[in-house]
């Protein structure tokens, strides 16, 4: 398509012969008025044609293409239909104006329609009078560029949804590269389960994993997110109860020795030695007059040394030299505050254990919400969220439901406080219903579940259901774009990445690994990274 659009000026395709306040259906005629041109072989599935309405000029998208009654030969008096889905106008008669999404007048019945030129695409796809973003081209003409819309994008939550291989992880990079190009000094999050981001960004980013750079101590959790880690999902209420009071007590502790006297609550993010909790139990378990109540005090100290000398959780239970208020220091480091040339923070998941991975985005998110929450200046923090569906599942026997509480607090108060999320995920039928309908703009890749796709069209405006029919079709790095954060709903190709700014994410070559032995070695390497509890580092 590239060049013939261009090159068509006001070519008549048809007449209308129903409309809808969202659709119109036009009979395609076979020749144009010289007789000398068949433009319905100009048209296809997502071209975009105009028609005009007594104050205005409408377009359309062409979503379907059909003949209801065909013969058994191919004939010119076949009906040849076209259902278009009305996605805008330029109001005035001159076409001088600014296109606009919705129609507030509609075309009359047997209204010539017309293919739209490359000037009417310049239009409808121009660059908008708001901050801005280009990532990309339209599908329809890759000389018409695509923007974002920056401030709509971020302020009001966005979503990245496709199959795995469709290009989600590379569009991610796009759009951040994009829009820290025009805002270097951003604040963005970026929640990485595998470990794919890291050459991405490169000099843009800041990258902490556990053991290199990523602390998140015991006391910045809150009580329900620390009963997750060291009781586990399957709560004994008298386990939880005398976790509770050690807490407690080793933050009195803590708070007299440093002469205060007020330390909040259980879930108040100060300060205290876990070496106190469990003097309190020891000192609990000796003044029990019932011998049977302490195995539960057993169970919860035995988990809490356990977690202390596991090194997988030295991120979170690793000793300190002395123990200070790190708060501060905590949230600059997450929040790049100040950005020092690194508006991005990657934060490597895949070396903190399953089992409390969860946890650990519940406290993240938390963390993002309560800072901006409690700032008197509203620094903007984006968070992407990768595997959404991982941290926010449909599954209610799944995941951990503070870290849903966290998400969804984000998705539906963080635009008051300046925090927004990107919510990143190849199985929307598997996430928690409602996340998705909280963006309020969708990049649709490939999608060929039938599951998925209803999702997605449940989340997305009517209007733009037709081009969700496109989802199947798609091709690898091209999306359908809706929502507020882009001018108008568009098929999307995105801008290539150069090799080396490539998220790690694609698929392992088995004939290529396949085609040569390995001496052995890796296996002990991979042994020793498997028992230090480190899957980067020496060895």
């Amino acid at each position: 398509m590239t060049g013939s659009v261009s090159e068509c000026v006001d070519l008549r395709v048809g007449r209308v012969i129903a409309i809808t306040p969202s659709q119109a259906i036009v009979l395609l005629e076979r020749r144009d008025a010289t007789g000398t041109r068949d433009p319905t072989m100009t048209l296809e599935m997502g071209t975009l044609v105009k028609l005009h309405s007594r104050v205005s000029t409408v377009y359309g998208m062409i979503t379907g293409l059909r003949v209801p009654l065909p013969s058994l030969e191919p004939s010119e008096k076949d009906l040849r239909l076209v259902e278009l889905e009305l996605v805008g106008e330029i109001r005035g008669a001159d076409d001088t104006g600014f296109f606009r999404r919705g129609v507030s007048a509609y075309p009359a019945l047997d209204e010539p329609v017309y293919l739209a030129s490359g000037t009417d695409l310049a239009k409808v796809y121009a660059r908008p009078n708001a901050a801005t973003a280009q990532v990309g081209t339209i599908h329809q003409d890759t000389i018409v560029p695509a923007y974002i819309l920056t401030d709509e994008l971020l302020g009001k939550h966005f979503s990245i949804v496709g199959t795995t291989g469709s290009g989600k992880s590379c569009v991610v990079a796009t759009i951040l590269n994009a829009v820290i190009e025009r805002n270097p000094n951003a604040h963005v999050m970026l929640l990485d389960p595998h470990n794919e981001y890291s050459s991405a960004f490169k000099e843009l980013a800041a990258n902490l994993s556990p053991g290199d750079g990523l602390y998140l101590p015991y006391w910045l959790f809150n009580f329900e997110e620390l009963v997750e880690i060291v009781i586990g999902p399957n709560r004994d209420p008298e386990q939880v109860k005398i976790l509770g009071e050690a807490v407690l007590a080793g933050k009195q502790s803590y708070f007299l020795k440093v002469g205060l006297d007020k330390f909040g609550t259980v879930d108040t993010p100060t300060p205290y030695r876990m070496s106190d909790a469990l003097r309190f139990l020891d000192a609990a378990m000796g003044s029990l007059n019932r011998p049977d109540s302490v195995t539960a005090y057993q169970a919860v100290k035995g988990r809490i040394l356990s977690l202390q000398s596991d090194a997988r959780y030295g991120f979170v239970f690793g000793s300190r030299l002395s123990l200070r208020d790190e708060l501060s220091d905590i949230l600059a480091q997450l929040f790049r505050i100040p950005v020092n040339g690194k508006p991005i923070t990657i934060l490597d998941l895949s070396g903190v254990p399953s089992e409390v991975l969860n946890v650990v985005v519940s406290v993240l998110c938390r963390l993002a919400f309560d800072f901006a929450m409690w700032s008197e200046t509203p620094v903007p923090i984006t968070i992407i969220c990768e595997e959404a569906h991982r941290y926010a599942p449909r599954d209610k026997e799944l995941g951990f439901e503070a870290a849903k509480r966290a998400l969804f607090r984000i998705a539906k108060e963080g635009r008051k406080y300046g925090v927004s999320l990107c919510v990143v995920s190849q199985r929307p039928s598997d996430l928690a219903p409602g996340l998705l309908s909280e963006c309020n703009t969708m990049f649709a890749f490939r999608m060929t579940s039938h599951e998925d796709q209803d999702i997605v069209r449940s989340a997305v405006p009517e209007a733009s259901h037709g081009l969700m029919n496109f989802l199947p079709a798609l091709r690898n790095g091209e999306a359908i774009a809706v929502g507020e954060g882009v001018a108008m709903p568009m098929r999307i190709c995105f801008s290539p990445l150069p090799e080396d700014r490539r998220p790690k994410s694609a698929t392992a070559s088995f004939t290529s690994a396949w085609s040569k032995d390995s001496d052995g070695s890796q296996i002990e390497q991979t042994v020793e990274r498997w028992r230090r509890g480190m899957r980067y580092g020496p060895g």
